[in-house]
């Protein structure tokens, strides 16, 4: 076997990937995410001491904001992957762990639901309490509608960028993958919006966003086409309204869930201390949202990220028996 030397090696299985994404997801439904120590939170205390010493109103500094953080955290997770590449069991862990700390399916519905409980309720108060759990929206001026509509909106974009993304980077890089694409959409979520100290300095956390959410949201969006209770519907709201989203990532994906779900979404939203009047996706065809819909979001969202861990695994298997067939 190539470069095991003359006592030989125990070579990391093809099914490596498969298997610790599998039980790294299966953490996830159990347990949610970690609830003390969160690596996740861990980098965001990092990345803020790290913008503390480089801040300045610049797109340069910005971008080596980004190459330090993305870069430091893709280089541990190489570092802890080559140590235990000749130990199968172990690497089957560590992607166990790296993704039950990267994917947070499981947290973003229980969110959802307690936000979808208060309004069921009519406990209008409770549920712009909580929003800010879930998106960076400002609650205080949505009424019932406009807030089950916002949490249908945050369910279809984060289950992209808090699972399908997560998995597709992981089925092309394994572990360094995984930890890259949630330390670049973290950064995004710290730096990337329009705000006034980070419109220049979180220019590269923004665009580097973009381009690493590009598969996951494209594959999200063809699950959702796959798990919905309408697939022509969600092909017909992609086709028609992704391209009017600001966002080039969630445009497909709230557009999907729209039409799988026979919703309208998009509309206007306050951001950030701004307005924004945003196109309506599915708005032909759909409905206004209701409190229900967030409960089938959830579970739209649930099948969305199944889906996606069968659909990585198998490319990861694929690739490697091609790979190792042709070696």
């Amino acid at each position: 076997m190539p470069g095991c030397g003359t006592r030989g090696c125990v070579a990391v299985p093809p099914y490596a990937f498969a298997l610790g994404a599998a039980l790294g997801m299966a953490c996830d439904a159990v347990f949610g995410d970690p609830r003390r120590g969160h690596p996740v939170a861990l980098f965001g205390r990092a990345a803020a001491a790290v913008e503390r010493v480089l801040w300045r109103d610049d797109r340069a500094r910005g971008a080596a904001h980004t190459l330090v953080c993305v870069g430091g955290a893709a280089t541990a997770a190489a570092v802890a992957s080559r140590l235990v590449r000749r130990r199968p069991a172990a690497s089957v862990a560590l992607t166990a762990a790296a993704t039950w700390a990267v994917v947070g399916g499981t947290s973003l519905g229980r969110e959802a639901r307690a936000i979808g409980g208060a309004l069921a309720a009519g406990d209008l108060e409770l549920a712009r309490e909580r929003l800010p759990h879930l998106c960076g929206r400002d609650p205080q001026a949505l009424d019932g509608q406009q807030l089950a509509r916002a949490v249908v909106e945050s369910v279809a974009e984060n289950t992209s960028d808090a699972v399908v993304g997560a998995l597709v980077w992981g089925a092309v890089g394994g572990v360094p993958g995984l930890v890259a694409f949630r330390a670049v959409n973290t950064l995004d979520a710290m730096v990337g919006h329009k705000s006034a100290r980070h419109r220049r300095y979180g220019w590269a956390s923004a665009r580097l966003d973009d381009v690493a959410g590009w598969p996951g949201a494209r594959l999200t969006a063809a699950l959702a086409v796959l798990a919905g209770d309408d697939a022509r519907g969600a092909v017909r709201a992609w086709r028609a309204d992704a391209a009017a989203h600001p966002s080039p990532n969630a445009g497909p994906v709230e557009a999907s869930f729209a039409g799988a779900l026979g919703v309208r979404l998009g509309g206007t939203l306050s951001y950030a201390g701004r307005v924004e009047h945003r196109a309506v996706l599915n708005g032909e065809r759909g409905r206004p949202v209701d409190v229900p819909d967030i409960e089938r979001a959830v579970r739209l969202s649930r099948r969305v990220g199944v889906l996606a861990l069968a659909a990585c695994a198998a490319g990861r298997l694929a690739f490697s028996y091609a790979k190792g067939r042709n070696a």
